[in-house]
């Protein structure tokens, strides 16, 4: 990984077994309303990738994490978190939106969609803590989820699985 200006990384995939090079940004701290808004979406469309190993490139090597009731650390346990939470949460879906920022922290509200193995549906909701290192790395997650069952008929989240399209609605136009 290099950083040829400080504020994006080139991440060679084919070496973190992704399968192609992607230049991920990093905006660093301190942030301000553009760049904490660009990194919310950056992890926003990351994790709609459901790739576990991907995701982890945005961690400190020795991140930290609360996951509900789940304690995690290092980018190894990350990928192994993800791995499970994927396999049971199908056709997942997630839309961030930046609630708070200061300095080299950043507070978002969610919300995903998605199914179990026998078509249950539902809408997550939380609220993440995040701290980020000088390298824009983040070092500390801290997240608060309750799920709510819904018919597939409320489902809100409609595009193709993957990166949500930039004309469909946000948290707040949706009213969640």
């Amino acid at each position: 990984m290099k950083k040829p200006d400080g504020k994006t990384a080139i991440v060679t995939g084919a070496s973190k077994g992704i399968g192609a090079s992607m230049t991920i940004p990093l905006p660093l701290p301190p942030f301000d309303n553009e760049s904490a808004i660009q990194k919310v979406r950056i992890a926003e469309d990351a994790w709609n990738t459901r790739n576990p190993e991907l995701v982890s490139l945005a961690y400190t090597s020795d991140s930290n994490w609360r996951n509900r009731s789940e304690f995690l650390s290092g980018r190894e346990a990350i990928v192994q978190f993800l791995t499970r939470k994927w396999l049971k949460e199908l056709d997942y879906r997630l839309i961030k939106e930046l609630w708070a920022f200061r300095d080299n922290r950043i507070a978002v509200r969610f919300a995903y969609e998605w199914h179990d193995d026998s078509g249950n549906w539902f809408r997550s909701y939380g609220n993440e803590n995040w701290e980020f290192d000088e390298h824009g790395f983040m070092r500390w997650r801290i997240a608060s989820i309750n799920d709510l069952p819904i018919h597939q008929s409320d489902r809100k989240y409609h595009w193709i699985l993957g990166r949500r399209p930039d004309n469909h609605p946000g948290l707040s136009d949706l009213n969640l």
